[in-house]
């Protein structure tokens, strides 16, 4: 019994230690970073009053969704999209490499418009429910629409009046394309021919699809956050970082030796696996991230200090090693539950009422909190009874109990 648990705490304690050197930095840089550290691009929309729609709250969360959806169609990681004011959308687009494509997109703010030959708007950008780019048989790229309910019947209305003219899709005032109607088209949905290139039929699919905007908007404000300033954010967050976790370690490892050791060890363990989670959940790291990071890092040996000072208690009552850990824990549990509940309670509202960067910080630190609960309560408590099982410290002084002990402790 006392061979075996000696093997298991130092397979343990060895393992942590060498995964933890071994993957720590690469681990932490396979996490997507956000805007403000890695770069990208800065943009701000303005909705603008036109005699066809004026610019209302529902009109801008509309613009809201839409712009996330364009944004989504290019493919960018997790970029920021939220309203500021009453007018306003800011849209932030970290490690864009191709900031005047991604800007394009974005500024083609104009409603859409199907307008028949005598210059008439049937249809607008919000009867369009779908737009697709298609390959049929023959090899032939194009578009296919789908419209909503009652857009179907204004296209079907506008389809039969048309037979053998064009109708105009515009966007920004200028022709996107001009297709001419064949027959009547009363099935809501249609498709538009022609001679492009499948990236061609893409973005016209894309500017069609994103083009439903229910007021006009323009942009106000570009601007580039660098990839210096990232770096130089980069760098202190992680001394930040380092130094955060290197004062707690210390300060473990001179209040409760021994066992302060068997927190360091849990600690490390409690990083990996914050860091994998967040790898695992495609969460993006940013600076206010990394603050619930080392926020949490402080409160992952918060509840190790509370087992550990009725740890000691019990060891100066004169209760046996084993006995006293039972009793620590057991004695901290609710303390540390109800601690670390409310904290994940403050997580959760700042999650759901907060906003880009305040939901990251958010983030890290309720997953953290759970996490750090997690190895304090089962890991620390394991290699602690393997600790004692394996018999191979009896001082209570490397437990950091031995200077209050007025009655001898029993083995």
């Amino acid at each position: 019994m006392k061979r075996e648990s000696f093997l298991k705490l130092a397979v343990v304690v060895i393992a942590v230690i060498a995964v933890f050197i071994m993957f720590i930095k690469p681990l932490a840089f396979s996490i997507r970073q956000g805007l403000d550290l890695q770069g990208g691009t800065h943009v701000v929309l303005e909705g603008v009053d036109t005699p066809q729609a004026k610019v209302n709250d529902d009109a801008m969360n509309r613009v809201v969704k839409i712009m996330e959806n364009r944004v989504n169609a290019m493919g960018l990681t997790e970029p920021i999209i939220q309203r500021e004011g009453q007018r306003r959308v800011i849209v932030e687009l970290p490690g864009v490499k191709n900031p005047d494509k991604a800007i394009n997109i974005l500024g083609k703010t104009a409603m859409l418009e199907f307008r028949d030959e005598d210059g008439n708007t049937v249809l607008t950008g919000t009867d369009l429910k779908d737009a697709r780019e298609e390959t049929d048989q023959q090899g032939q790229n194009l578009v296919s629409l789908e419209f909503s309910p009652e857009g179907a019947k204004k296209f079907a209305k506008l389809t039969e009046e048309n037979v053998g003219r064009t109708i105009s899709i515009l966007l920004d005032g200028k022709v996107l394309t001009a297709p001419r109607v064949n027959e009547p088209i009363t099935g809501g949905k249609a498709v538009i021919t022609g001679n492009r290139s499948l990236e061609e039929a893409h973005n016209l699919a894309l500017l069609l699809r994103s083009g439903a905007l229910p007021v006009k908007v323009k942009i106000i404000e570009t601007r580039t956050v660098g990839p210096t300033l990232g770096q130089d954010s980069k760098d202190k967050s992680e001394f930040a970082f380092t130094i955060g976790v290197g004062a707690v370690v210390l300060f473990m490892l001179f209040f409760y030796r021994v066992s302060g050791f068997i927190a360091d060890i849990s600690l490390m363990a409690y990083v990996l696996i914050l860091l994998f989670a967040l790898k695992m959940l495609n969460a993006t790291l940013t600076l206010p991230g990394i603050a619930g990071i080392i926020l949490s890092v402080g409160m992952a040996v918060d509840a190790n200090v509370l087992i550990f000072e009725h740890f000691k208690e019990e060891i100066r009552s004169g209760k046996t090693l084993r006995w006293a850990m039972d009793s620590g824990f057991k004695r901290a549990f609710t303390t540390i539950f109800d601690s670390n509940l409310t904290t994940i309670i403050a997580a959760v509202v700042l999650f759901f009422f907060g906003t880009g960067p305040i939901r990251g910080f958010a983030i890290t630190l309720g997953l953290g909190v759970i996490l750090s609960m997690f190895t304090a309560i089962t890991m620390t408590q394991y290699l602690l009874k393997w600790l004692i099982a394996s018999n191979i410290i009896h001082n209570p002084h490397l437990f950091g109990a031995s200077l209050f002990t007025e009655k001898a402790v029993k083995k």
